[in-house]
């Protein structure tokens, strides 16, 4: 199978700019670009999956550049629910830095930044040299610009294509970058930097653009930092575990496609994984690999062996296994109860998980209730702070798999 029918069959290709751009990835060797802004000081989970596709491209001969966006991060890539929050000078530094670390770490490519080619540019030589070249009616026809019309767009936000279109033409006259790849809706820009190179240096350019399907949830939204529940790449912000968790419990109809987008399993073991599903879907066999591989990329080895070890902990309920940072690991993404010392039986129904007295008695002598792994059966037994887990709090299971962190408030007993 070639690249570009990979690609495909991993639903990495939404559409690209000319056919001819199957043939130079096939057998070519092309330098490409792929940008993102500093507006956080971490990538998430939505840019794993085209920075692997960047990484592919690598492995097949061709050169990355990864642009991360010192000036355009001042002007925020217009969203279809409105205008973007200004960011200082401060925390935009702060997150190039972070993102530069980030990338520079995990997959090494080439880094620039497009604040080095625009901090110097008066605002007379933006307009002569670079707004010159762009019709009004071809910019407010853009998807992401006509979805605004109506709840309306500032200044700012409009020129951001053409900032965006000069970063690849830049890319192009300086370091021959023939290609710019991004999410399926950064058609715009994309189209708009090869209409600039090619009012530039003539019609028969050979440049192109590629997009890729955004990677979404089963409820059809899609993974990002102004999104809830956001799924980092940076441990201190998501830890391993948590992705572990996360990953590990993706919907049965998603997992296939995630396998193929966020992997570099072959064809042949998507493929069994895809049929193991089918026959036996509570094995989880998929999301297993799917958690295990990705945890891998991202973090090495032993942050899987450290997110395995907590996982199985909790499964068989061996919490006392664990070491503190695993431990805290481990509570971080429990729903959080705060609470102060009384009887086992008046803990469950203050927390709502027991409806009654009577029923918090029945799931304690019934040996369905455990604390910090350990089974209680005395409904008038005092839980204090003493019990703490880790630091002031306690893990409460209810059956096997229902988990609780009761938080102690300070000086509650």
């Amino acid at each position: 199978m070639e690249l570009y029918d990979e690609l495909k069959w991993r639903g990495l290709i939404n559409d690209i700019t000319s056919p001819d751009l199957i043939d130079e990835l096939n057998h070519g060797e092309l330098t490409f670009y792929i940008g993102t802004d500093p507006t956080a000081d971490s990538l998430h989970i939505g840019h794993y999956s085209s920075l692997l596709c960047a990484k592919r491209l690598q492995q097949h001969g061709h050169h990355p550049i990864m642009l991360v966006g010192g000036a355009t991060g001042f002007i925020g890539d217009p969203k279809a629910s409105g205008e973007r929050n200004m960011l200082t000078p401060e925390v935009l530094d702060h997150n190039y830095q972070a993102l530069h670390n980030q990338i520079e770490n995990l997959w090494g490519f080439d880094m620039v930044n497009n604040l080095d080619w625009t901090k110097d540019l008066s605002i007379i030589d933006f307009l002569r040299d670079f707004g010159k070249y762009f019709n009004v009616n071809y910019m407010i026809n853009k998807e992401t610009v006509k979805k605004r019309l109506d709840s309306g767009i500032s200044y700012t936000e409009f020129s951001y294509m053409i900032l965006q279109a000069m970063d690849f033409l830049n890319l192009f006259e300086k370091k021959n970058c023939r290609m710019q790849i991004g999410g399926q809706d950064q058609w715009g820009n994309i189209t708009a930097g090869l209409e600039l190179i090619r009012k530039k240096h003539g019609a028969d350019v050979k440049a192109y653009g590629l997009t890729m399907p955004l990677i979404t949830k089963a409820d059809g939204t899609k993974f990002g930092k102004s999104e809830s529940g956001t799924v980092w790449l940076k441990k201190e912000k998501t830890s391993p575990y948590d992705l572990y968790q996360f990953l590990l419990n993706t919907e049965d109809s998603k997992v296939i496609e995630y396998l193929k987008k966020l992997t570099f399993l072959s064809v042949e073991e998507i493929e069994r994984l895809e049929k193991a599903l089918e026959e036996n879907a509570g094995a989880r066999e998929a999301q297993k690999k799917l958690a295990e591989e990705v945890v891998r990329d991202l973090h090495g080895q032993e942050e899987l062996d450290a997110a395995l070890k907590i996982t199985n902990a909790l499964f068989r309920g061996k919490l006392q296994d664990l070491d503190d940072e695993q431990r805290r690991d481990a509570v971080k993404s429990m729903p959080k109860i705060q609470t102060q010392a009384m009887k086992l039986e008046d803990l469950l129904v203050s927390s709502n998980i027991a409806k009654s007295k009577r029923e918090a008695r029945e799931w304690i002598k019934g040996n369905s209730i455990a604390i910090n792994g350990e089974k209680y059966t005395d409904p008038n037994m005092i839980v204090d702070s003493s019990m703490a887990y880790v630091d002031n709090v306690l893990i409460l299971r209810k059956g096997k798999k229902n988990y609780f962190a009761f938080v102690f408030e300070p000086n509650a007993d």
